[in-house]
């Protein structure tokens, strides 16, 4: 096990930054998600970990030990990709033997790692089958078993489960955070997929265009997101956004719009005062931390007209056209608004956030 550290990292290809200036502090036996899209350096990162890219400034430590220019073989580090890169004429056990065969170990330890690793896994009764005669699922676990039998410092898993479909990825999710928490060992997880990261990881590194946007727990990440952009990749259904004006000074203010105006709380009026720089602010609040009526609450509220529903099992999303924009907010399946009627949206001011309209960072 290992604590691993990058200190001022970049990656250049050529002229082009693709991780810029990260720092980041994976503790010893924790499970670190890094997310974000496609091109925002995540890859690269990791695979500078791995030894298989060049660093092109700063320094990766293990623990204490600075390991930029170790090679990849001497770094005890395994590694998982989304390609499960099978030997297709060898057995299940023969895969997972491999690394340990290269290493030269005695056959009673490599029959003892495999054994004890496809019990793990559950994929003992397959050892004598071959990769064409397994499922999607069961491939990846030889390929997650092949890097457990190497006992590393550091498991790094490269969006293992993103070609699955839904239902064996949702199960693979839960295989996954078990099989980490019963190892012990630090992992490094990838993905663009905000749902796999919320619901597996210790610690989230959200990052964007090659820079570190927001370091923290799931719940930091989901319920105080640092600017716009982190605020609107994570959460499904996405985060609602809303220009507003912000009207008022002192102890009074509130975000003004064409369909609404709704005060802000007093603690959240004295963030606002520290740090306010414009009289336009993004207003964004999550679809489940709105309600819905069809006659008005008594309260300030958004008013607006439904344009569609959509029945997701056990939750219903309405989508509510404004004047200039359309939002949406989840309630239970038994509502009864029709597409045109009239409606009333309550916000839940202890869950909304207000971004700044210029650069995005979150005064609450």
């Amino acid at each position: 096990m290992a604590t691993v550290t990058l200190k001022n990292v970049w990656k250049y290809y050529g002229e082009t930054p693709a991780v810029k200036d990260l720092n980041i502090t994976c503790p010893d036996g924790s499970f670190v998600s890094i997310l974000g899209p496609s091109g925002c350096g995540k890859s690269s990162t990791m695979r500078m970990l791995a030894g298989l890219e060049h660093i092109s400034a700063g320094d990766v430590l293990f623990d204490e030990e600075r390991i930029n220019d170790l090679a990849p073989k001497d770094r005890d580090v395994a590694m998982v990709f989304e390609n499960y890169a099978l030997y297709p004429h060898k057995s299940v056990f023969e895969n997972m033997a491999n690394p340990l065969r290269l290493r030269k170990m005695d056959d009673s330890t490599i029959k003892d790692r495999v054994e004890a690793a496809g019990k793990l896994l559950e994929i003992d009764h397959l050892m004598e089958r071959r990769p064409h005669e397994l499922s999607g699922g069961q491939k990846q676990r030889v390929a997650i078993g092949r890097a457990i039998v190497r006992e590393p410092k550091l498991f790094l898993f490269d969006e293992p489960i993103a070609h699955l479909d839904a239902k064996l990825r949702a199960h693979m999710r839960g295989e996954i955070k078990h099989l980490q928490k019963s190892l012990g060992t630090t992992m490094i997880y990838v993905t663009h997929d905000q749902l796999e990261a919320l619901s597996m990881a210790d610690y989230i590194a959200v990052m964007h265009d090659g820079e570190l946007q927001q370091w923290g727990t799931p719940s930091e990440i989901y319920n105080h997101p640092v600017n716009a952009w982190v605020a609107g990749f994570v959460g499904e259904p996405a985060m609602n956004f809303l220009t507003c004006d912000l009207q008022g000074n002192g102890d009074k203010v509130h975000l003004s719009h064409k369909n609404f105006e709704i005060p802000l709380l007093s603690e959240q009026i004295k963030r606002l005062n520290g740090a306010r720089k414009a009289k336009q602010a993004r207003m964004g609040v999550r679809p489940d931390a709105l309600s819905i009526s069809m006659t008005d609450p008594g309260e300030p509220s958004i008013k607006g007209k439904i344009f569609v529903n959509e029945l997701l099992g056990g939750d219903m999303l309405v989508e509510v056209e404004l004047e200039d924009a359309r939002i949406r907010v989840k309630t239970t399946p038994e509502f009864n608004g029709k597409p045109g009627d009239s409606c009333h949206l309550t916000v839940n001011r202890d869950k909304w956030h207000v971004f700044d309209a210029g650069d995005g960072h979150a005064y609450f």
